[in-house]
Parts: C-alpha cells; structure tokens; sequence
C-alpha cells in the first residue's frame, strides 16, 4: 500500500461534507405533517404520555431525522472509504451489484461492501448481500479471473472484533480504516476535518428546522387537537393506521 496523505483527505472532505449537510436540509425541506405522522408509531409517543403537541412534533420529526441522517452520512462515509483507498491501493468505485468498493492487494482482489454501522440491515438484507457477495465471486471466477477474491464486509464504526461472517471478512471501527489506509490512526484523524464548517450549516439547518416544527405544530393543533386543545389520539391513530379493506381483498 502507499502512504496516505492526511492533506488529500482533509481536502476530500473539507469539498464534499457540504453534500452531507444539502442533503439534511433537502430531506427537511421535503417533508410535511401527513408524511411525519404516517412515517412514526403513534402508540409509541401516547404511551410516553406526550400532551403538547409542539413537543410531538419535535419529537416525531427528531426520530424522522435521525433515521434519515444515519442513510445520509453512510452514502457519504463510503465515498471517502473508495477515496481513500483510492489513494492507498488504487482502489475503484466498484460495478459489481452489491458491492461498493473494489481494489487489489498483495495478489488479492477486494470487494468491499461499506456500512455505516454495526446494526445494519435485518436479516434478509444481510442475507441479501451474502447472496450478492456470492454471486460477484462466481462471476469474477467464471471470468476466468487471475487473481483470489475476498469478500469484505466494511463497517466504518464500532468495536466488533475482525471475523468471518457468512463467508465475508467482516472488519469494523479502526480495523476497517486501517485495512483500506494501512494507517492504525486514520479512524481518529478524519474526525477533525468531518467538522469542517459544520456550526455554519448546523445553524441554518436548525433554523429551518424550528420553522418547521412551528408550522406543523400550528397544523396539528388544528387537525388533531379537540376545542379544549388537549391531542386527540384516537384521531391520530386513524390517520396514521385507518385502512380497513379485509372486506375487499381478492379472492
């Protein structure tokens, strides 16, 4: 492996974390109060007794936001994991159904499929990617390529210990950063630059934010609220869950 320069990362993220943060604000910009309400549990939130309906709304669009974020920073987490190895081994964007990132190494041929996390997938995605890791090395076997395939499953934090998972490497945490850098530090070193003008955009994100639960909150209390203003969650639950159609399903 080559040596990685820190500057090039630091370059790397310091131009494209601004795409992270577009994208945070797109998905607040397109949502409304029908997709919030249709999108989260209602027994959940009546169960922990949330009466202001500015607090519903807060919370809602909080759990709405944490899960889409979480898609957001991994779409970008794996671009700077094929910029890395880029860098380091000559690795590529990869074409292959399932996998992210392919490279060569010591007489070895890479595919990598990147995670964001450790709790990715439920079981049939991760049985989904098994079966895509499979396929890819049959493929690349009939191919009559030259060289061993291994399959590789890249977690970017965590702490799990380096196994073997359905027959693909799993690496996680500074074990997945050191395996495409052949740094043991890189996991540490890009926290710094991940922050790059993040308290610019942060403000102007929270501030579309408030607005937002404003308005929802103004539309809720007119909606779901009863004249006394006290949540009216049988209505609620209608709205989110109301579709009884057993009585038409085909035959």
């Amino acid at each position: 492996m080559q040596d990685l320069d820190l500057k090039d990362v630091e370059r790397f993220v310091n131009k494209n974390i601004s795409t992270f943060h577009q994208s945070k604000l797109k998905t607040l910009q397109a949502l409304n109060l029908t997709k919030l309400l249709q999108n989260k549990n209602p027994y959940l939130f009546k169960a922990k007794n949330i009466n202001l309906a500015h607090d519903l709304i807060q919370l809602l669009l909080d759990a709405y936001l944490s899960s889409s974020e979480e898609k957001i920073f991994g779409d970008f987490l794996e671009q700077l994991a094929i910029f890395v190895a880029s860098k380091t081994c000559n690795g590529r964007k990869s074409g292959i159904q399932g996998i992210d990132l392919e490279f060569e190494n010591e007489g070895k041929l890479y595919l990598v499929s990147v995670k964001s996390g450790p709790n990715w997938g439920n079981n049939a995605q991760q049985g989904k990617q098994a079966q895509d890791f499979q396929t890819a090395v049959k493929v690349l076997k009939q191919s009559k390529h030259t060289l061993s395939v291994e399959t590789v499953l890249g977690i970017c934090y965590g702490k799990t210990r380096t196994s073997y998972v359905r027959s693909a490497l799993k690496v996680v945490g500074q074990n997945f950063w050191h395996f495409i850098s052949g740094s043991t530090q890189l996991y540490i070193d890009i926290i710094e630059p991940l922050g790059y003008k993040a308290k610019q955009h942060n403000k102007r994100f929270l501030k579309e934010k408030d607005k937002l639960i404003n308005l929802f909150s103004r539309d809720f209390l007119q909606d779901f609220c009863n004249k006394e203003g006290v949540i009216d969650w049988k209505k609620v639950v209608k709205f989110n869950s109301g579709n009884l159609d057993l009585d038409k399903k085909p035959k």
